[in-house]
């Protein structure tokens, strides 16, 4: 029989290997559902190989490699040396057992695994390509999860050899001497601070006047203070127009002065991806921005197509995209399961690191509540200096009755306390239920303690007039 005489059929297709897409399709399978997910890449998607995992590898081993440069104080001299094959060698073994978790998951909870790109032929009905040829499959439900790409940029194509965009960076074929960075969010600060600490020359072009522009004015100013101290020159109000290049040197065009680089990375954003899924076979379409719409229980106007992750509009979170493939994988088994995330924390593995949930103070004042906020400096935790890591704070902001609206974490170790902060906020909790929660000493931890302590004017480990 050749491939595709006889469709298959399956309960819930699944359309992406990514973090949306595995977990709706592992979830799905766990509550007995007969589940077919199609990638057309590895499992674990962009975020796994080419993303999150990747950037937070290379930023571990660049952040050890800036400690051991400045560990005399300490008592401790040491001679580093980079060699770009074996962290390229142990960036790869990471990748490679979590993606064998993933594939260990599904092959146990029974997932059937398609390589291959999938495009709807109807409502109803999808064929996937796969190295054998086309596999049509007949579904009753199905859930997409195609994720998003990188944002090209007039002037510098991504097929050009110097020109990066963050999976090429993260591919660390070598350390430019000279590196021009595009855009200066999360993954221009993120890859050029990492890229800094092993060794280049890192100018970044941010064509606003602020970056960051919606972090707190104490925040931009903490990172501007790092990024000046690791050498990193900081354009705003830069916009890249172009570049020529001759002798292996790129001659970058901005609106303000010329600059060379060995390469740029072009680092302005993302965007949905559903190229060649044929949405208008299946009689979908998306909105004016790419995203497909759907409603909190990720639902599309055809009821029995979902869509989470990137696709959906939101921020381009890993972690917003587990949440809504669960959602999508339960209400699609029956299940009366909505996304109701009161916040959604965000994450700058940069250095300081910076972790924000719920609202800054300026835009609780911009949404009429009634607002104040404390601060509490990691100058004053035992913990933060006896770890050489004394710069940094925790802001807290709540109303008049101490409810909490919104936390800012800039220091080292803030990817990891604002988990604390999420669930304060989800839960409704007040300046006085973190104050009065006895944290261990000394730790980071303890300084989310000491901030609403702050607020509520108990503070005893900082003083302020």
């Amino acid at each position: 029989m050749v491939m595709g005489d006889l469709p298959e059929s399956t309960d819930i297709l699944v359309i992406g290997g990514g973090p949306g897409g595995y977990v709706a399709a592992l979830r799905a399978a766990a509550l007995g559902k007969n589940v077919t997910l199609a990638s057309d890449g590895k499992l674990g998607g962009i975020c796994l190989h080419y993303g999150c995992i990747p950037s937070k590898t290379l930023i571990h081993a660049a952040n050890f490699l800036e400690d051991a440069k400045h560990s005399e104080e300490m008592g401790i001299t040491t001679k580093t040396k980079l060699d770009l094959k074996k962290l390229r060698s142990w960036k790869q073994g990471v990748l490679d057992k979590l993606e064998g978790g993933i594939n260990a998951l599904c092959k146990a909870r029974k997932v059937n695994v398609i390589k291959g790109k999938a495009e709807f032929e109807t409502p109803n009905r999808a064929v996937v390509q796969t190295e054998n040829g086309r596999k049509s499959i007949e579904f009753t439900k199905a859930i997409i999860a195609t994720g998003s790409k990188a944002t090209e940029i007039q002037g510098f194509p991504f097929s050009h050899k110097r020109v990066w965009n963050a999976r090429k960076a993260l591919e660390v074929a070598e350390v430019p001497g000279k590196l021009a960075v595009i855009g200066a969010g999360y993954i221009g600060l993120e890859l050029g601070v990492m890229y800094a600490k092993l060794g280049s020359k890192v100018t970044m072009l941010e064509a606003g006047s602020e970056f960051m522009p919606k972090a707190e004015p104490e925040t931009r100013k903490a990172v501007q203070k790092r990024l000046a101290e690791l050498g990193i020159e900081l354009m705003l109000g830069s916009k890249a127009e172009g570049f020529t290049e001759r002798n292996k040197t790129l001659k970058v065009k901005t609106d303000a002065k010329e600059l060379e680089a060995d390469y740029v990375l072009v680092a302005v954003g993302m965007k949905p991806y559903t190229e060649g899924l044929k949405l208008e076979n299946a009689t979908l379409s998306t909105d004016e921005r790419g995203f497909i719409v759907t409603n909190d229980s990720m639902q599309t106007r055809l009821p029995h197509v979902y869509a989470v992750g990137d696709v959906r509009a939101g921020p381009f979170l890993a972690h917003k995209a587990y949440a809504e493939g669960k959602v999508a994988a339960e209400h699609a088994c029956g299940l009366n399961s909505v996304f109701q995330a009161q916040v959604i924390p965000s994450v700058i593995f940069c250095d300081p690191e910076i972790a924000s949930v719920g609202m800054t103070e300026k835009e609780a004042i911009e949404k009429e509540l009634n607002v104040k906020s404390a601060k509490f400096s990691f100058h004053a935790s035992g913990r933060a200096q006896s770890m050489n890591s004394p710069e940094g704070f925790i802001k807290v902001v709540a109303d008049e009755k101490n409810v909490i609206h919104g936390i800012e974490i800039v220091g080292r170790g803030a990817s990891e306390l604002i988990g604390e902060a999420v669930l304060a906020i989800e839960m409704g909790a007040t300046a006085e239920d973190i104050a009065l929660s006895i944290h261990a000493h000394p730790t980071l931890s303890e300084s989310l303690m000491e901030a609403t302590e702050n607020f509520l004017g108990k503070g005893v480990h900082s003083y302020s007039k």
